[in-house]
């Protein structure tokens, strides 16, 4: 191990069997985390080869189950978010491609820092469950056409033991292990297409576009060497998703979006994404006609029954989704309002996040309890003029100490300017 450390400290090329020693070892337990920990810096300051990045991924997919959609007919088509604050998509796109007639095998996962997780977020419904067999999601599929299930515990296995060492060890942002990360969970989930969605801006990992157009290359290049079909999608995250943050008034947001009256950045966000998942599904033969379908299944009321459909097949109680004043409340609320006049000129996505976990809505740790009633309703967006004492937002809490902390976020959230700003481009750039 030290001789492997030492070449990639280097900046050499390890080959798929060196790859294949570290990770056996690492689960194991023969290599020490201190040991892979330094392996994991090195690779973050001298990168890995797209050669290097396909053979760690096909490597950690292995290293568990690997779930067969043979039997489910049609094109299986994921969808993936790399993280954002106030980013619902997948309960507004999931059953909205299942409606289209495109089966979603939907395996998600939890909050983690100002990062929201759709497995919480569908926790905020009474009695639903993300826990199954991978019979049971199998079967889910080919009854409903979607099922949403948590991770597994012997699926990826070395991917989660990595992850979780990269989480202390300040080496989560590198593009080669961001990549291995993600394609080896969605390929191990037997998806024969994958729609990327790769946030950039304040509240993502990736800071640049560059940087993201870096990291869409690598997963397409894994994509093609492991024969599936994966489209990159470039989108902003530098003001917050929709205007709700936070597990049960994301829920809200998600639902008002499938009846056709949500936020027009979220609405267009979902069209986008789900227009390359109707084609890679095999079901429209281009974005005009993708587009037309989805808007449809929207104004019908079809993908809302798809979404009752999922819940009450996940032993959710559907009378919270026909009635959302039932979701998880929270106790306390505070109105957040503007200290002077201008037009909005910044709303830092992350620094909102962060303002959202303080008042309960995320975790500090994996073991963290998560308040479902806690977040942020923003009120005002950027390029919005606003006067002294208009309401930006309103916070909301189980904990009325929480607010104090969570407010000076808030307040560093926002810059105001006197010209009105460039409207904020959600669909920045598609990379096929």
């Amino acid at each position: 191990m030290v001789e492997l450390i030492v070449k990639k400290r280097n900046g050499q090329e390890l080959n798929r069997d060196e790859y294949a020693t570290i990770i056996d070892g690492f689960l194991s337990g023969k290599i020490p985390d201190y040991q892979i920990s330094a392996f994991l810096m090195a690779v973050y300051f001298k990168g890995m080869s797209n050669k290097e990045t396909a053979s760690l991924t096909d490597i950690m997919m292995r290293s568990g189950d690997l779930i067969d959609l043979s039997e489910i007919k049609g094109v299986k088509v994921d969808k993936h978010s790399t993280g954002g604050v106030g980013d619902k998509t997948t309960l507004v796109l999931g059953p909205l491609v299942a409606a289209a007639g495109v089966p979603v095998a939907k395996m998600s996962g939890r909050g983690l820092g100002h990062t929201g997780g759709t497995l919480d977020k569908m926790e905020a419904i009474s009695g639903l469950s993300v826990d199954m067999t991978w019979q049971e999601f199998v079967e889910k599929i080919k009854k409903h056409g979607i099922a949403v299930c948590g991770q597994s515990a012997n699926l990826v296995p070395a991917d989660k033991k990595l992850y979780a060492l990269r989480d202390v060890t300040g080496t989560v942002e590198n593009e080669s292990l961001i990549a291995s990360s993600v394609m080896s969970k969605k390929l191990a989930c037997g998806a024969d297409a994958i729609v990327i969605d790769i946030k950039v801006g304040h509240g993502a990992f990736m800071k640049t576009v560059e940087e993201a157009e870096k990291l869409a290359h690598i997963m397409l290049g894994i994509g093609k060497q492991m024969k599936r079909k994966v489209i990159a999608v470039i989108t902003s995250m530098q003001e917050p998703l929709g205007f709700a943050v936070g597990n049960s008034l994301e829920v809200k947001e998600a639902i008002d979006t499938l009846k056709g009256h949500g936020p027009k950045d979220l609405t267009e966000l979902c069209l986008e994404l789900g227009s390359h998942m109707l084609i890679l599904g095999e079901v429209s033969k281009n974005r005009d006609e993708a587009k037309d379908t989805l808007k449809h299944l929207i104004s019908s009321g079809i993908a809302f029954d798809k979404f009752k459909e999922l819940v009450a097949s996940q032993k959710g109680d559907v009378s919270e989704v026909d009635d959302t004043n039932l979701l998880p409340n929270a106790q306390f609320k505070v109105s957040y309002k503007s200290k002077t006049a201008g037009f909005i000129n910044e709303l830092n996505a992350l620094n909102i996040g962060l303002a959202s976990a303080k008042l309960g809505a995320g975790r500090k740790t994996k073991e963290s309890k998560i308040d479902l009633g806690a977040g942020i309703l923003l009120k005002k967006k950027i390029g919005d003029f606003v006067h002294k004492d208009d309401e930006l937002a309103v916070l909301y809490s189980n904990n009325n100490t929480f607010f104090a902390k969570a407010i000076k976020l808030m307040d560093l959230a926002y810059t105001f300017s006197e010209i009105k700003p460039a409207k904020n481009q959600i669909i920045l750039k598609t990379i096929v």
